[in-house]
């Protein structure tokens, strides 16, 4: 990897229980966080900050957002207390414009999209955490763009980190017994892997609704959508590489997407 040009990560981030317990995905997580080049700041994007606009986290100390029910309270109690960054927030603004980008300073903090997989890969929450929000009116060429625009903060220090889940259908989840996966959950997924590499025109990613298994492995976007941002921050003939893949519950895919 280019030593002056950060990873850009899209990381598959499951149920919430993955917090407290560890296996190959969290395991994957933490070696990337030890491995990677340090970074200065984070720029999170997660499928659980879905909005009408756009909206960057530009307070000095986000709170930690437990935007989920029905989980142990020890998952509840958990914290992380990773500052924000104004600096990096009014950057975001910048790159994005003339997009107007609310900056946000009280709504919102680190969801658990993003600070579920960011403890597991910096614990000790020393590194300033920004979060950007996805917004639910574009389509996925628009975030496609964005990620583009979005590229010159891995010049500058800056970790790309977005979590969502490319295959995401909790309406089909397996929760007990068989938890096999389904056909068309599978085929997504090799879709997906299959086209990381794509450059030019026309990406089958960023037309992902044009797969037959779409409808299904997607029923709604916002999962599926942090990708892109990922594959958008991609420079030419940068390698991509997929650090752990899987599939739980049937229907939820685990692949994570390293680009650099």
């Amino acid at each position: 990897m280019n030593s002056s040009l950060m990873p850009a990560l899209f990381l598959g981030h499951g149920s919430p229980m993955n917090v407290l317990e560890e296996n190959s995905y969290t395991q994957t997580w933490r070696h990337l966080g030890s491995s990677l080049p340090r970074p200065k700041a984070i720029l999170a994007v997660s499928a659980h900050w879905y909005t009408r606009g756009t909206a960057v986290t530009a307070m000095e100390h986000p709170k930690t957002i437990h935007d989920f029910g029905g989980f142990p309270q020890a998952l509840f109690d958990t914290q992380y207390p990773a500052k924000g960054s104004p600096q990096l927030a009014a950057r975001v603004q910048e790159l994005l414009a003339p997009i107007p980008v609310i900056a946000d300073m009280t709504e919102w903090g680190l969801d658990h999209g993003s600070w579920g997989v960011l403890i597991k890969m910096y614990p000790d929450a020393d590194i300033p955490v920004v979060q950007l929000s996805i917004d639910a009116t574009q389509p996925a060429a628009y975030h496609y763009q964005l990620g583009k625009k979005l590229a010159a903060l891995r010049r500058e220090g800056v970790i790309i980190v977005a979590s969502g889940n490319v295959v995401h259908n909790l309406r089909m989840a397996r929760w007990q017994g068989n938890q096999q996966p389904f056909d068309w959950a599978e085929r997504f997924d090799n879709f997906v892997r299959d086209n990381l590499i794509w450059q030019g025109d026309n990406h089958p990613l960023v037309n992902f609704m044009d797969n037959p298994d779409a409808h299904l492995a997607c029923p709604t976007p916002e999962h599926y959508l942090p990708l892109l941002y990922v594959l958008g921050a991609r420079e030419d003939n940068e390698p991509v590489s997929i650090p752990v893949d899987g599939i739980v519950m049937g229907s939820l895919s685990m692949l994570s997407v390293k680009v650099g």
